[in-house]
């Protein structure tokens, strides 16, 4: 049983991500954590109080949980998909970190939102913050992804990382739900050689790929002055409906994806970004 959490604000850019999730485990047994966090100003709890923060929930979020649970209904009939509703105060982040321990989370599920334009989009702070400080795997889904099953899924690399058992089967997983195909994608700078630690990576993963996927997977090595640039002509080259990534690979997420404040993510604006954590 997967145990998957949306943190939401009832926003269509979150209602879009539960849709985009339970399309992608229409058929895969699932627990859907909705976890809802308001701040801690808002619990009646006052300065230099020790009241406990109230568990009851107010009537419009009561409205807002009726409301996503009757539009799940619409898309689910799963009798092995199972929806439980969470409300804290607090801080989003440390709710979330506790709630990952709590409900042994395996895939926290988040909407974004970004401008339009390839060169502009910004995800929000708050998923910024969970993929760097919470150590779960996270799917972001776009506010303009398509509604689909992935059938093109990238996995830029710039294979400085060993790929353990848990990064490999993370990966194999979503290709078994999805069935789609897999490009490993590698870009290094024009006249630059792989050094000895990366050759022996790209062998260990591709050995992997080749007994498991040989029919369903293809290495792109390429050659460019800025990654980003060219895994972002790839991405729409290819028809990419996803793109996995490695957050031990601080280096090369931090390269590929954020601009000069770690807040702001700068990547494409209709692409699901899967981060997997060990």
């Amino acid at each position: 049983m997967k145990n998957i959490l949306f943190p939401t604000d009832f926003s269509e850019n979150s209602w879009n991500a539960i849709e985009y999730a339970l399309k992608l485990f229409k058929d895969a047994p699932c627990n859907f954590y909705v976890l809802h966090v308001d701040s801690l100003s808002r619990s009646g709890v006052e300065s230099n109080s020790f009241v406990m923060p109230s568990k009851g929930i107010t009537m419009a979020l009561r409205d807002n949980l009726t409301d996503t649970f009757a539009r799940i209904k619409t898309i689910t009939t799963n009798k092995d998909h199972h929806f439980i509703a969470l409300h804290e105060y607090g801080n989003l982040i440390d709710i979330i970190r506790k709630t990952v321990l709590d409900k042994k989370i395996n895939l926290i599920v988040m909407g974004t939102k970004g401008a339009s334009g390839i060169k502009e989009t910004i995800l929000g702070s708050n998923t910024g913050n969970v993929m760097t400080k919470v150590p779960c795997n996270l799917l972001m889904i776009p506010e303009k992804a398509e509604q689909c099953i992935p059938k093109e899924i990238a996995f830029p690399t710039d294979y400085n990382i060993f790929y353990s058992y848990s990064i490999l089967e993370a990966i194999s997983k979503m290709l078994r739900i999805t069935k789609a195909k897999l490009r490993v994608v590698n870009v290094t700078k024009p006249g630059v050689q792989l050094n000895e630690t990366q050759n022996q990576n790209m062998v260990y993963l591709q050995d992997y790929l080749l007994e498991l996927y040989e029919e369903s997977h293809s290495i792109h090595n390429l050659k460019h002055e800025k990654a980003k640039n060219a895994i972002e002509q790839f991405v729409v080259s290819e028809k990419i409906d996803m793109v996995i990534m490695v957050a031990k690979n601080l280096n090369f997420l931090q390269q590929l994806l954020f601009d000069t404040s770690i807040k702001k993510i700068s990547f494409q604006t209709s692409i699901p970004l899967l981060v997997m954590h060990e």
